[in-house]
């Protein structure tokens, strides 16, 4: 993947794509986006990148909602007050039945991405098990990579999270429980991986002061979903199609590597099945 991207770069990028706004643009009705704490970064600068990339393929003008919890963005998404989000497999499954996929982010040529275990770089601990107590960092009670996969872990040895660490933490972001580990408030956290993966990139000087104790099996990334009965919508179609295409444009390309992603593309179901798993184990019926 190519190195990082300069605001100048990015704009330049856009400037040069094929993408170009079109007339009468700014007078449709907004596509509003939702995003989560499963983003990289809420710099306002990415969320300005985004926003000018998607507007110029889309055509139309874009609305990027931040919240700071996943159910918050998914109680947006189910009443309709946006169009589509950028959730997690955990809150995706848990409202099977009214979501559908949009699309699903390719990290290092896979539709997957892993939750990793983290400590600071001194700590002995090798496994979960030789963590026991201590305070440990979660990122958001509905998160798949920051709480759901190291929860049902100790489900399988007959613990919860409440009973074998000393106090559980959630910071609402995966960066801060990165952080919260670097700087001492937790001996551990769960992160995810994509996030610690390019954090030990891009801030190295942060990430080196983790280390990663254990990584879980590789689950379906965190997609981009829309409400069933709106999937069909012409606005959400576009939206697909933008998606589909970015890694075939200079401005899409632009944005994916912001993103350190390689592309979006479609997804089933199935590929959720690890994280379906997961929940059955924690007694949450997927």
């Amino acid at each position: 993947m190519d190195g990082p991207l300069t605001r100048r770069g990015f704009l330049a990028a856009v400037a040069g794509g094929l993408c170009t706004p079109a007339i009468g643009a700014s007078a449709q009705t907004p596509f509003r986006f939702g995003l989560t704490p499963v983003f990289l970064d809420n710099d306002a600068i990415v969320i300005e990148e985004m926003r000018t990339t998607l507007r110029m393929a889309m055509r139309r003008p874009i609305e990027l909602l931040q919240r700071r919890t996943y159910e918050e963005v998914t109680g947006l998404l189910l009443s309709g007050s946006i169009d589509a989000a950028w959730l997690c497999g955990y809150p995706f499954l848990q409202h099977r039945e009214t979501l559908s996929l949009v699309a699903v982010p390719i990290w290092r040529d896979k539709p997957l991405y892993r939750s990793y275990l983290i400590a600071a770089p001194g700590d002995r601990a090798r496994e979960l098990a030789e963590l026991e107590g201590g305070i440990h960092a979660f990122s958001d009670p509905n998160s798949n990579s920051g709480w759901l996969v190291t929860t049902s872990n100790l489900a399988r040895i007959n613990r919860t999270p409440d009973d074998f660490f000393d106090r559980t933490i959630f910071t609402y972001g995966h960066r801060n429980v990165v952080r919260a580990v670097a700087s001492g408030l937790a001996r551990s956290g769960s992160v995810d991986g994509y996030v610690w993966d390019v954090l030990a990139e891009v801030e190295p000087e942060l990430a080196g002061r983790t280390r990663v104790v254990a990584r879980s099996e590789w689950l379906g990334f965190p997609p981009i979903v829309s409400r069933a009965d709106r999937i069909d919508d012409a606005a959400n179609r576009s939206f697909m199609r933008t998606l589909y295409g970015l890694d075939g444009t200079d401005p899409g390309r632009a944005m994916l590597r912001i993103l350190h992603l390689d592309g979006f593309a479609p997804a089933e179901l199935a590929l959720f099945d690890g994280i379906a798993a997961r929940m059955r184990e924690v007694s949450v019926t997927p």
